[in-house]
Formats: structure tokens, C-alpha cells, sequence
């Protein structure tokens, strides 16, 4: 019987469980990458307006997701996979 190939997208949602049972935290930078990651696999490119110069997190989350601007949702999705592997294999 052969075994069902897994999917990116559930490859995806493995990942996301996983980035939640780190030991460590991430760093700040890594948050951001696993945030613009996310956001590109789930809504695509980013919508609305930057954020004020007063909310510094909401605007650094913006400007990360804008970075992801026209990366596919299925690459964005591998790339977030590679990610969270890549920190599982660091932080545990």
C-alpha cells in the first residue's frame, strides 16, 4: 500500500503546531520572518495602509509582510515550512 504524498499545505499547518512548541523563543527578527511568512501563505500580498510612526510592531510587521509582495502563497508556505525547521533544529 503506498503512502499519501503530504501536502504542502499540510506540511504548512504541521509547522505552524510545531513553531508553537519551541523551548526557546524566537528572536525578534525571526518572529517577523515567521509573521510575513504566515500572513503571505494565508492572505497574500499585504492590504491596507503602514501603520503610523507611533505603533513601531505594527509598522515592522507591515513592512515584513510588504517585503513578501508577490511570493506565491504555496512558496510562502515552503519558505515558512524551511523556517520553522531550520529554528526547531536551533532552539529546540
Amino acid at each position: 500500500m503506498a503512502t499519501k504524498k503530504e501536502s504542502v499545505a499540510d506540511k504548512f499547518q504541521a509547522a505552524k503546531a510545531r513553531v508553537e512548541e519551541l523551548s526557546k523563543k524566537p528572536s525578534n527578527d525571526q518572529l517577523l520572518a515567521l509573521y510575513s511568512l504566515y500572513k503571505q501563505a494565508t492572505a497574500g500580498d499585504v492590504i491596507g495602509a503602514r501603520p503610523g510612526m507611533l505603533d513601531i510592531a505594527g509598522r515592522a510587521k507591515y513592512d515584513a509582510w510588504a517585503g513578501k509582495k508577490g511570493l506565491s502563497k504555496d512558496d510562502a508556505m515552503k519558505q515558512y515550512v524551511a523556517l520553522v525547521d531550520d529554528l526547531a533544529a536551533k532552539l529546540g
